[in-house]
């Protein structure tokens, strides 16, 4: 099978250098492309040079040089800039892995729209970890339906800008489907004063930031006697990187159609 050309957004964040890092390492892929914003001071330099080697691919901010040739895009971005790749995406039949969260519901729309168009993966969080611990807390949930209060903590690095993340957002919504309800008409995102006793049908959130956490998830089922913690906690970016390349190859027979990490690892 020939190799899969892959761009990266962001290529020179924490993420989109951990992500050129894994494909220029990996036998399968190719990079064909390194995109980044016009303001950025890597524009022109090799996309491997934080490596010391040389891949022979620029870092631009032109959307047609950098997804020239490639198969998809992964993108780790901001919702605004990924919106932009998608688009251009969906009209040039590039498919696109997207990491990218804190989307409005009219981002979410238009990247349903554009799945009609190419396939797109888009996830919260790329760990296989993660999305085997969303396995596990749809089956908790229906266990703890009755009793049992659920709380959802999350804790990230300083620079982070979106909260709750999309990864405790995901676990609420997968918990709360479980219990047949909306994550939207149950859940509390903020506690402060006299708050009155807590409603049992919510499900709260609580955000922390701060210093250089990569990620760290719990979810709370507390009941009268007994709590059942159910946790992940991520010591590096790699994890999500080679479960972006993992999504990645997933898509390469794919030509249309809107998948998230469930379908990846065929959890559904």
């Amino acid at each position: 099978m020939a190799e899969l050309k892959i761009a990266v957004a962001g290529a020179s964040g924490r993420m989109g250098r951990m992500l050129i890092e894994a494909i220029v390492n990996a036998d399968d892929l190719t990079l064909s492309g390194a995109l980044d914003v016009p303001q950025s001071p890597a524009l022109g330099t090799d996309a491997g040079l934080f490596l010391g080697r040389a891949t022979g691919v620029a870092i631009t901010a032109d959307l047609a040089t950098g997804l020239t040739g490639a198969d998809v895009l992964i993108d780790f971005t901001r919702p605004e800039g990924t919106l932009k790749h998608v688009q251009y995406c969906a009209a040039h039949g590039v498919k696109v892995v997207i990491g990218t969260t804190g989307f409005e519901p009219a981002g979410r729309d238009l990247i349903a729209g554009a799945a009609q168009k190419v396939a797109i993966m888009a996830a919260p969080n790329m760990s296989v970890g993660v999305n085997v611990t969303l396995k596990l807390l749809e089956m908790a949930a229906k266990n703890f339906a009755h009793g049992y209060d659920i709380e959802i903590i999350e804790a990230h690095h300083r620079f982070k800008v979106d909260a709750p993340s999309g990864t405790a957002l995901k676990m609420g919504e997968v918990i709360a489907d479980s219990l047949g309800k909306k994550l939207d008409d149950v859940a509390v995102y903020a506690r402060e004063g006299v708050t009155g006793e807590r409603d049992p049908s919510s499900i709260g959130f609580a955000t922390v930031r701060g210093g250089d956490i990569i990620g760290d998830h719990t979810v709370l089922f507390a009941g009268i006697g007994e709590r059942v913690e159910i946790s992940h906690k991520s010591s590096s970016r790699v994890a999500y990187a080679m479960g972006s390349l993992r999504a990645a190859r997933f898509l390469a027979d794919k030509s249309t159609g809107l998948y998230d990490m469930q379908d990846v690892l065929g959890l559904r």
